[in-house]
């Protein structure tokens, strides 16, 4: 698809490149059929190739209006289109240099601005969002249920494993909603790693991987998280850690794209290379353990997996957690349509509630016609999203292997 740009974009960086990844597209629609909105509003804008069009319109007009906006917000950035192209479009950096150029050239409401800037400010500081989840979490019984349902109960998070020597050690990024939201999951990841003689430790000034700032198109912030990590991170690396970990694979995602996003800068861009190298989920290193260390209780009964799109189409381990459940000796249940997106996508499920609740209730339509007894995700997003309508317990797939 050629591109042919407006003055306002010719001498601008973004656009060219923008016009260079849109040329890979050759309109044979393939996307269309494994594009979850699309397939719920049959709007060729809601497609990935109608909003490369889109993208086309605003780089060779150099106009656009608020409806360009509600198509490429309405888009998960679930990547589903990328594992589909035939052509190796790059829609998931495309959609980001489109999302920023439609944010200078047709500015927001200020309800908007105001909503995208809060959910920026409080979900990436898990202090203050541990705050926020507290008080909901006290007046939740008093809440209708709808609103009810989308604030998680309180976990127990266990004890932590007792100190005894590691063979490896490993850094670990926390998270920042899943610290407060479900801190059962990086417990357990302790506990279970520990078990393995394996040792996760956080660095103490890591933060937000940068992905919430980065997706709403606050990219100088998000660029700014990321640097901020790879500052806290750098001292154990040059003293030769092996890896840095993730149990979100929205964050471990992420981190494989720091080398992509800080390539022009000159002063991380071989560090976040680095970062980008050494980045992990949990399961990509219990696959290489031996499990039967672990006492594990397989009385739970059929588990449904639920692979978030960050893992298969972002980080591209489509059967990772499979994998491992049936490595550890779990019965899986039956699912269908594994390749469409729960309806979280990070703040997606805030700023587009009718349509991820549509995705959710199909995806729970999905995951639960063979009756399992539990649902395993590996994503704190998706687990929270799916569990606030889900008729089984919704879990990340660590906990597990919990050996508590």
């Amino acid at each position: 698809m050629h591109v042919e740009l407006h003055p306002d974009y010719t001498d601008d960086e973004r656009g060219t490149h923008a016009a260079e990844l849109i040329s890979a597209c050759v309109h044979c629609g393939f996307c269309l059929a494994t594009c979850p909105t699309y397939l719920a509003t049959r709007d060729e804008r809601d497609s990935p190739r109608g909003r490369i069009y889109l993208i086309r319109q605003l780089l060779e007009t150099g106009t656009a209006s608020a409806r360009t906006h509600t198509h490429l917000d309405r888009c998960l950035s679930c990547r589903s289109c990328e594992t589909t192209c035939p052509s190796g479009v790059q829609y998931g950096p495309l959609l980001e240099l489109g999302r920023e150029l439609m944010e200078q050239r047709v500015p927001r409401p200020a309800s908007q601005r105001g909503l995208r800037w809060l959910l920026r400010r409080g979900l990436t500081r898990p202090r203050l969002f541990a705050l926020a989840l507290r008080l909901g979490q006290g007046v939740r019984p008093l809440l209708p249920p709808a609103l009810r349902r989308r604030i998680p109960p309180r976990q127990d998070s266990g004890a932590a494993p007792a100190p005894a020597p590691h063979r490896r050690t490993l850094l670990l990024l926390e998270g920042c909603v899943q610290q407060a939201a479900t801190p059962a999951t990086n417990a357990a990841a302790r506990r279970v790693f520990a078990r393995l003689g394996i040792a996760l430790h956080p660095a103490p000034r890591a933060g937000c991987c940068g992905a919430v700032n980065y997706h709403l198109a606050a990219h100088t912030d998000g660029l700014d998280d990321m640097r901020r990590n790879i500052d806290a991170w750098w001292p154990q690396i040059e003293a030769g850690a092996e890896a840095i970990v993730t149990s979100a694979t929205g964050c471990g995602s992420m981190l494989l794209d720091y080398g992509r996003l800080l390539a022009h800068d000159p002063a991380y861009a071989d560090k976040a290379r680095r970062v980008s190298a050494l980045a992990r989920d949990i399961g990509e290193i219990l696959l290489q353990e031996d499990l039967g260390q672990l006492d594990i209780d397989r009385g739970v009964g059929p588990v449904a997996v639920q692979t978030p799109c960050s893992l298969q189409h972002g980080m591209k381990l489509p059967n990772l957690i499979g994998d491992i459940l049936a490595r550890a000796g779990f019965e899986l249940a039956a699912t269908r349509d594994s390749h469409l997106c729960c309806g979280s996508a990070g703040t997606y499920s805030v700023l587009q509630p009718a349509m991820a609740r549509r995705l959710r209730d199909d995806k729970l339509r999905a995951l639960t016609a063979d009756t399992p007894a539990v649902i395993a995700s590996g994503n704190v997003g998706c687990q929270l999203h799916l569990a606030g309508a889900a008729p089984v317990p919704v879990v990340h797939w660590i906990e597990l292997l919990d050996p508590r």
